[in-house]
């Protein structure tokens, strides 16, 4: 049965694939993710509430009032906690860290949930780039360099139509499709 799926799907976009001029441009590639020029940790740190992302298999079951609560610890690294609503109203928790990649204005940092016993392998840990953040720190765009996934946090559960689409604006020519961006629900 796979063996004949598989035949199926290649008589299906066989001809598909064919049916294009030779010479049809590909679509253009975006060029490498950019980040902001600098962070200030210690002002990032505090409460973010999610505006939209790219919906991912760790949130699945989140429906509602996800945050993000960011904790400068005495080593340098940042306590990260997770919150959202489940369907059944119960709020769901998840704990980690981050760290800093390369200078103290780096905004390349790296996070993991997996327990602090697995820190030492590199797979545990999952790239966090600021790639957009207002002079104020109200507004904050964060991807990592495949733009698989995004999230848009604010300090306020709801942010303004202009701030918002003023960002949209700023990912899409960051090569980021804003097709895949769904918005987060807030009930606060």
């Amino acid at each position: 049965m796979k063996l004949f799926c598989i035949a199926l799907c290649a008589c299906l976009t066989f001809p598909a694939a064919h049916a294009q001029p030779a010479t049809a441009p590909a679509p253009a590639q975006p060029g490498p993710l950019a980040t902001i020029a600098a962070l200030d940790v210690p002002r990032y740190m505090g409460t973010w509430y999610e505006i939209s992302k790219y919906p991912n298999r760790f949130q699945s079951k989140c429906v509602a009032d996800t945050s993000a609560q960011y904790s400068l610890q005495p080593n340098g690294t940042v306590q990260v906690v997770n919150r959202c609503r489940k369907e059944n109203g119960e709020m769901d928790q998840a704990i980690g860290e981050a760290r800093q990649i390369g200078a103290a204005t780096s905004p390349k940092l790296q996070v993991r949930f997996a327990p602090a016993w697995l820190s030492w392998l590199p797979m545990v840990w999952g790239n966090y780039w600021v790639i957009d953040l207002d002079e104020a720190y109200q507004l904050v765009a964060v991807s990592e360099p495949t733009r698989e996934y995004l999230w848009v946090l604010s300090r306020t559960p709801q942010v303004s139509a202009e701030a918002y689409d003023a960002l949209l604006l700023r990912l899409k020519a960051q090569g980021l499709s804003l097709e895949r961006l769904e918005r987060s629900r807030q009930t606060r």
